[in-house]
């Protein structure tokens, strides 16, 4: 289970205190995915970098008591002065797992050849998501993250490979998925929320949940 309890979370812009959460209270029980609409700037990313455990709240609590992903596409666990083998073996440590097999996994998928074994800072943007994919594919989560849907590369037998992968892992999987596109929330899940002006509104399904969202578009 994830939980958000009476969480509030602001930024200060320069010119106005921008308001993501005010006292929010909600929780994500396995097995059930959720959905979050919000329209772009509202702070879609600030929620799901805080349910990672990226960012802290300004006031309340987040509990966790499963294993939640770092958001598909995050690149902050990577750096970029050691080789991609470096970076996923280290990582794999850090889950506690075999880094023999997360090495092996990812070297696979990624199927960017030499450039495994060069610093990342050498990458492209395109083989940069792909070792971050790979990682997050390579570490089993009872709940994945994604901001604004999924991570799209130039690599056809990647996108095949990944997508194949990632299909299997969410039929087990519990899914939290923000976006501005209801149709990207279609695919993962039955029950959504809207975001607005620091309030989330939680709906028993994503038509309801559409309605309010296309109501105040």
């Amino acid at each position: 289970m994830l939980e958000f309890d009476n969480v509030s979370k602001s930024f200060w812009t320069g010119k106005r205190r921008k308001v993501i959460l005010d006292q929010a209270s909600f929780r994500v029980e396995l097995g059930n995915s959720l959905g979050i609409l919000a329209p772009n700037g509202t702070g879609k990313t600030t929620i799901v970098n805080m349910m990672a455990g990226l960012e802290k709240p300004d006031e309340g609590e987040i509990r966790k008591s499963c294993r939640v992903s770092f958001p598909l596409g995050f690149m902050g666990g990577v750096v970029n002065k050691h080789s991609g083998r470096e970076n996923v073996r280290y990582i794999a440590r850090l889950y506690g797992l075999d880094p023999d097999y997360v090495e092996a996994f990812c070297r696979w998928l990624c199927g960017i050849e030499e450039y495994f074994d060069m610093p990342v800072g050498t990458y492209s943007q395109g083989m940069r998501s792909r070792l971050t994919f790979a990682l997050l594919l390579a570490l089993e989560f009872d709940i994945y993250l994604i901001d604004e849907g999924m991570p799209s590369t130039t690599d056809v037998e990647f996108n095949r490979k990944a997508g194949s992968i990632l299909r299997d892992r969410l039929k087990d999987a519990t899914v939290v998925v923000v976006s501005h596109q209801p149709s990207t929330l279609e695919k993962f899940c039955r029950s959504a929320a809207v975001l607005r002006d620091g309030q989330l509104y939680m709906f028993d399904t994503l038509e309801e949940a559409k309605r309010m969202y296309d109501y105040h578009a």
